[in-house]
């Protein structure tokens, strides 16, 4: 049976098309079938690759969801992953890239790992989300990294009470919330001031967004926890978002709930040595001079 990887670029970029027109080119070589996303096919000019209009067409029966970018890039690729059961091997081309497994400076490498099927797969929390008013369903969302409720009018203050697993906790004014995967921990729960999360830790969070209140701090709850947020009508209307990239309305006395994901995200993952303490060093540019290695006791 021909093997099938999706591969998804950031193709704004002329390197990143660059770059994936070579794997394409590698990938086929080795006899694997290349499916792209007629709106990114033209750019990547990979001459042999098969073209779909659908992403979810394309994920189904495919082995891997290849993505060559940035977070955004990959946030997007999860989508069709998630959905598909396939997982998901992002290469950072772009400018942070915490959700990726590497560098683009090992491109060259994790094709190879695929070629070789010298991979395996974890699986990523998500969060399932649910918006009513009124006891009336306004919709139902997920995200990888957050779902955040923000609000909609720069010049007012948003009011909104949370509450965890059926309580009510505190009532802030603030610019928002947000509720965090460990993976999202480190996307814009960390912006707001939240703690980072090692991605094999079960946990959920919560993040207030410039409250003004003497308790705001952001809080680690069990990956069990029921999160509650409540629009209230003395502030402005607010929008929910999940992963930025997914959004609904939230007029006053909105209610939305966010409780881990049924069905989480498969990343694909090589064998290196880098670990995700490894990626906070290179990406924070944190100084470890003076480091001496493991205890010998």
């Amino acid at each position: 049976m021909t093997r099938a990887v999706l591969m998804l670029a950031h193709t704004g970029r002329a390197k990143t098309a660059e770059a994936a027109r070579a794997v394409g080119l590698r990938l086929q070589d080795a006899g694997v079938q290349v499916r792209l996303l007629a709106e990114e096919a033209e750019r990547i000019g990979l001459s042999g690759g098969t073209v779909f209009d659908s992403g979810a067409e394309a994920a189904q029966g495919a082995e891997l969801v290849l993505v060559l970018g940035g977070d955004g890039t990959i946030l997007r690729a999860a989508e069709l992953s998630r959905d598909a059961g396939v997982p998901l091997l992002g290469v950072n081309l772009g400018r942070v890239g915490f959700l990726a497994e590497a560098e683009s400076s090992h491109l060259e490498g994790v094709v190879e790992h695929v070629l070789a099927r010298d991979y395996h797969v974890e699986e990523r929390m998500t969060l399932d989300v649910t918006v009513t008013l009124e006891g009336q369903l306004l919709g139902t969302n997920w995200a990888l990294n957050e779902a955040s409720v923000e609000k909609a009018a720069r010049e007012r203050m948003l009011e909104v009470v949370v509450g965890v697993d059926g309580r009510p906790l505190s009532r802030w004014g603030c610019d928002g919330v947000v509720a965090a995967t460990p993976t999202g921990s480190t996307a814009y729960a960390f912006s707001a001031g939240g703690p980072i999360v090692w991605p094999s830790v079960d946990a959920l969070l919560v993040v207030p967004i410039s409250a003004h209140a003497l308790f705001a701090r952001p809080m680690v709850v069990g990956p069990s926890s029921l999160i509650a947020m409540e629009v209230l009508p003395s502030g402005t209307e607010a929008v929910l978002a999940c992963d930025g990239r997914r959004t609904i309305a939230l007029p006053h006395g909105s209610r939305v709930e966010v409780r881990r994901g049924q069905v989480p995200v498969p990343l694909a993952r090589t064998p290196h040595p880098r670990t995700f303490t490894d990626t906070l060093v290179e990406k924070f540019d944190l100084d470890v001079d003076g480091w001496r290695g493991r205890s010998k006791n």
